[in-house]
């Protein structure tokens, strides 16, 4: 009897896409994501499920490796360009957290504009007429203008979830989308034009400081800026600035440009500066589809098949023997 490929997931998969990768192959969750950790463990497998960052010579560390399939979408984790080279199939699942991202973007928006969860915490701890009076300076959504940067596969869900409030929409994207309800204009516009912005383009050469000290110094006073993008598309000490100066009326990180966030970093002090853990793709629903979706694009993959998502279609070039 032919033993079973061995595969491995850099952290533990829902239970549902384990049992799918149990069908037809070993599964092993390595004990932790340090690079010496990883390198140890892909020494005899046959596919890796990435959920956290992979060394960059991973693939020099795993001979018998012949997929790398991203839980989730984004491909940082993974070196591609090595793993072409090694004859190793790359794939991902884009949209598989979208609409997790998306939502993501509108409790933050809400949590900034109409701080519900501040105004019943003071109700609790201090009087029913001190929490009334947080109110008055809430915003509502309707009527505002959100601003999108990036119109692909989240843009376009976080775009249709604003039109539900009412709100206009600009989108400054690097390829065409013809989105009704969406006007398309340019990043200078976008910024001085919306009330808030919502930055979800990938992280590329062109992206990397798009929300640029000029950028968020033409914002309008009182405008928010939602980052579910990679910390790098914003400069830091930029937005620190126009938070200490009041010049915006706030923000929403959920990615840095170091991550975890270092205790020693300034943007711990800011004020009215939402911060979450790199959640925002993150939910029951989004944590089943990714697995058990990593493990059918996995399956196809070992079968000899094309994968449905495949990133690197030039690896079969490279593949030996």
């Amino acid at each position: 009897m032919m033993a079973l490929p061995v595969v491995l997931s850099t952290i533990a998969l829902h239970p549902d896409g384990a049992a799918r990768v149990a069908q037809f192959a070993q599964l092993r969750v390595a004990p932790d994501t340090s690079a010496e950790t990883l390198r140890a463990c892909a020494r005899d497998v046959d596919g890796i499920i990435v959920r956290s960052k992979l060394p960059d010579d991973i693939c020099a560390h795993a001979p018998r490796l012949k997929a790398l399939v991203r839980h989730g979408v984004g491909l940082d984790f993974i070196p591609v360009a090595q793993a072409t080279a090694a004859g190793i199939a790359v794939a991902n699942l884009p949209g598989s957290n979208a609409q997790a991202v998306a939502e993501y973007c509108f409790a933050a928006l809400l949590s900034l504009r109409r701080p519900l969860a501040a105004i019943g915490q003071t109700m609790r701890e201090t009087a029913w007429g001190s929490a009334r009076g947080l109110a008055d300076h809430a915003l509502e959504l309707g009527d505002s203008t959100l601003g999108i940067v990036g119109v692909g596969t989240i843009g376009k869900r976080v775009a249709r979830i604003a039109s539900g409030f009412g709100m206009t929409v600009l989108g400054a994207s690097s390829r065409p989308h013809s989105l009704p309800g969406v006007r398309d204009v340019a990043l200078d516009t976008l910024f001085a034009e919306s009330d808030a912005i919502v930055l979800c383009c990938a992280l590329t050469d062109k992206t990397k400081g798009l929300a640029s000290a000029a950028r968020i110094g033409c914002m309008r006073p009182g405008a928010v800026l939602i980052n579910v993008s990679r910390g790098a598309v914003v400069d830091t000490p930029a937005l620190l600035g126009a938070l200490h100066a009041g010049r915006i009326g706030g923000a929403a990180l959920d990615v840095y440009d170091e991550q975890p966030l270092p205790q020693s970093s300034p943007l711990w002090q800011a004020p009215n500066l939402l911060l979450t853990p790199h959640v925002a793709g993150i939910t029951a629903t989004s944590l089943r589809n990714m697995s058990v979706g990593a493990a059918e694009e996995m399956q196809r993959i070992l079968a000899g098949d094309t994968p449905l998502n495949l990133v690197n279609p030039e690896y079969k070039r490279h593949i030996k023997g």
